[in-house]
């Protein structure tokens, strides 16, 4: 291969090795991971760069669940204190992408793999019924015509120290089910009430962005 061959595709290589890692780094950053080997106090600190063996796993028994308007108009972002944000459970956390498969003639093995729609479950929160009523009132609000009296819900995570790790957010929640306790005379289990809630959106967001 002539020289200047060589030398083009050995700059070819460079010039994609360097997209490469260009990418790579991009990846890293969007993940907010830090080069590998930096173990500065702040990165540990802030829990990044560490080993993931030696970072403590969170307790799913502490959180805590806030409401906060999200109708359009003054009142928007206002904070709504429904049941204190005391509940016993809370589920449905999750985001689902249904992928797009795409088969290329002359493929008789796999396919593409294209980004599709992302859906998300949904969210049920649970707890031991009490006097209040606030869950019940916001689900008859909207089944009796009020369907614009959405919430945006955040869910503190927390440690052991009872210190905010990490926060769930979902957006512009609906009540699409409300359930109250099963009633027995024989029974001796705590009375639990739940409501289930649609959303438009899971987020999640760590302290200090």
């Amino acid at each position: 291969m002539p020289f200047d061959a060589q030398f083009s595709a050995g700059a070819s290589a460079s010039a994609s090795a360097g997209v490469g890692a260009s990418a790579s780094a991009s990846v890293s950053a969007s993940l907010g991971l830090g080069e590998r080997g930096s173990h500065s106090a702040g990165a540990q600190a802030q829990g990044r760069d560490v080993a993931e063996n030696l970072l403590p796993p969170l307790i799913p028994f502490r959180f805590h669940v806030r409401f906060r308007q999200a109708s359009d108009g003054a009142q928007q972002g206002n904070e709504v204190d429904i049941c204190s944000g005391a509940f016993a459970e809370c589920t449905g956390l999750e985001a689902t992408m249904e992928p797009k498969q795409i088969r290329a003639g002359g493929m008789n093995v796999g396919s593409a793999q294209r980004v599709g729609q992302v859906s998300f479950a949904t969210v049920i929160l649970k707890r031991g019924m009490t006097s209040t009523r606030h869950l019940w009132k916001w689900f008859q609000m909207v089944s009796s015509g009020g369907y614009a009296t959405r919430m945006d819900v955040e869910i503190d995570v927390q440690n052991a120290a009872g210190e905010t790790v990490l926060t769930w957010g979902l957006s512009q929640c609906m009540p699409v089910k409300f359930k109250a306790a099963d009633l027995n005379a024989k029974g001796t289990e705590v009375a639990v009430e739940e409501l289930h809630l649609v959303h438009e959106g899971l987020s999640l967001v760590t302290p200090g962005g």
